[in-house]
């Protein structure tokens, strides 16, 4: 591959509108772009997660994510993104999902996000998902979008829950549980 970007300014955006793959034109302000930037925080969000020198599994479980992830927005950047052919990873997530919760106890009640930094950091991860997931649902309204894609960031969301579960104990640190009396 040849270089991928030769000049980081083009000023092609600077009439506020943004190219799609094919050359189409679109506002910044759509509903489109709104989604792919929630991915692109998300998988930012990942990274930062990654620098927390969390354990090596999780680590490249994560970096596959951040892969995913670029290519969920190459598939929002087509014409008729519904039309793309997007591998479904769902079995994959919930296998890991399942592993990790099997070295949990279950909850008793809902936990507050924290615990140490890696976990709290998973978690703003996991907020963020959520926020991409609801952009994502509204740009469906109007946009047809793989189905894989959509199911993706719903099981990645459950699968950043678990995962700052296990970095919360992971440092000999436990989970804050909500308590409904305060």
């Amino acid at each position: 591959m040849g270089n991928r970007l030769s000049r980081i300014y083009t000023r092609t955006g600077d009439d506020g509108t943004s190219g799609l793959a094919d050359g189409a034109r679109i506002a910044k302000s759509s509903p489109r772009l709104d989604a792919m930037g929630e991915i692109d925080e998300l998988n930012s969000w990942l990274g930062l997660l990654i620098s927390e020198g969390i354990p090596e599994q999780a680590t490249e479980q994560l970096r596959h994510i951040q892969h995913i992830l670029f290519n969920l927005g190459g598939v929002l950047s087509l014409t008729e993104p519904g039309k793309a052919e997007l591998k479904d990873y769902t079995g994959l997530l919930e296998t890991w999902i399942d592993d990790y919760n099997s070295h949990l106890p279950p909850l008793r009640e809902f936990i507050l996000p924290g615990g140490n930094r890696a976990a709290a950091t998973c978690h703003i991860a996991r907020t963020v998902c959520r926020r991409a997931e609801r952009k994502l649902a509204g740009l469906a309204d109007t946009l047809v979008l793989p189905p894989a894609m959509t199911v993706f960031i719903n099981r990645l969301s459950d699968l950043l829950f678990v995962l700052a579960r296990i970095l919360a104990r992971s440092e000999g640190d436990d989970e804050i549980y909500w308590n409904r009396d305060v």
